[in-house]
């Protein structure tokens, strides 16, 4: 990857968030850029030795202006805020990240065939890591099975992870990529989906918006779970070369807290004869956010024709809370 293409494009997005270090901006030492942040990767853009005159507004949102000054010893970056303006100095600049293991999380923001948005989810965030950081950052079956972003049936435009306003211009997603539609199908006939095969098909034939909408339906049938399921494993493989978040020893005791309570209802409702899905929810290592550390449980639950799930949530204090409650006489 190179640093200063990245810069470029962030420019050419407006997007620009500084992470605020210990000292604040003004001081000299590294200030970071957010390249790109999900439960995927964590990218940022590193100006080392740097400082900042000027005043930076965190919240502002709106067109930016850049001019970038590279020398030799010292490099300096000109930000346009609107009417605001502050400069970066620094020495070098460098991209850093750190990838992780996304293959079982779990966001549930949007209600309704929970198990095929968690999918969308999961090809969403591997695109953008394949479009933005390169297939160096992707295993190879991750590169192959992040084409899957560009199947109608299965990204934003059917199944979205997330609410409405924060998805963007649908029209963007109803073209079906070729390298899509041959990954499906590779998947049907591994999973022996002779029928979802024939459909895909004809569906190469004619991926209008009616035939995109049949085959998302096709994906909730019970019939055509083996497929399904057949995706949900080949990506929990692909993500699973990468590790999990580390938060220290004592946050990370309290979310394995929280994975172990998700694991003993997961082994609770097995004894009933009852098949469910451990997932987490995390926060970012290097930026703070709203998210804590969740674990859920995806039950599935008796369908006729559809596969329905029931989902169950722990969080720190609850867990907590629970056993104080057992370990009292």
């Amino acid at each position: 990857m190179n640093a200063y293409r990245m810069l470029e494009i962030l420019g050419e997005q407006n997007q620009f968030e500084l992470l605020e270090g210990e000292n604040g901006y003004h001081t000299p030492q590294d200030i970071r850029l957010v390249y790109l942040m999900n439960d995927a990767a964590e990218c940022f853009l590193t100006f080392r030795n740097a400082r900042i005159t000027g005043e930076y507004l965190p919240d502002y949102s709106g067109e930016l202006g850049t001019r970038l000054d590279r020398n030799e010893e010292r490099s300096s970056l000109v930000v346009h805020q609107g009417h605001n303006v502050f400069t970066i100095f620094f020495e070098t600049l460098e991209a850093e990240y750190e990838l992780y293991n996304y293959g079982e999380i779990g966001h549930f923001w949007v209600k309704g065939y929970e198990y095929l948005r968690q999918l969308e989810y999961r090809i969403a965030i591997l695109w953008d890591k394949f479009e933005y950081m390169g297939e160096d950052c992707c295993g190879e079956l991750e590169a192959k099975l992040a084409w899957l972003a560009k199947f109608p049936p299965l990204n934003f435009t059917c199944y979205p992870s997330v609410p409405p306003q924060y998805l963007p211009d649908r029209e963007d997603g109803w073209q079906l990529a070729p390298e899509a539609l041959e990954i499906m199908m590779d998947l049907a006939k591994e999973a022996g989906d002779a029928s979802l095969l024939r459909a895909l098909e004809l569906y190469g034939k004619h991926s209008g918006r009616w035939m995109t909408k049949y085959i998302a339906m096709l994906l909730h049938w019970k019939k055509h779970a083996k497929t399904v399921d057949l995706l949900t494993e080949k990506l929990k493989q692909a993500a699973s070369v990468h590790p999990c978040r580390s938060f220290g020893p004592e946050r990370d005791a309290q979310y394995a807290l929280i994975m172990k309570a998700a694991r003993a209802g997961q082994q609770a409702l097995a004894e009933k004869g009852i098949q469910s899905v451990v997932l987490r929810e995390e926060p970012f290592v290097h930026a703070s956010d709203t998210l804590d550390f969740k674990s859920h449980l995806m039950i599935w639950m008796p369908g006729i024709l559809n596969r329905k799930t029931e989902i169950r949530t722990f969080t720190y204090e609850k867990t907590k809370h629970k056993n104080s409650a057992s370990a009292r006489p």
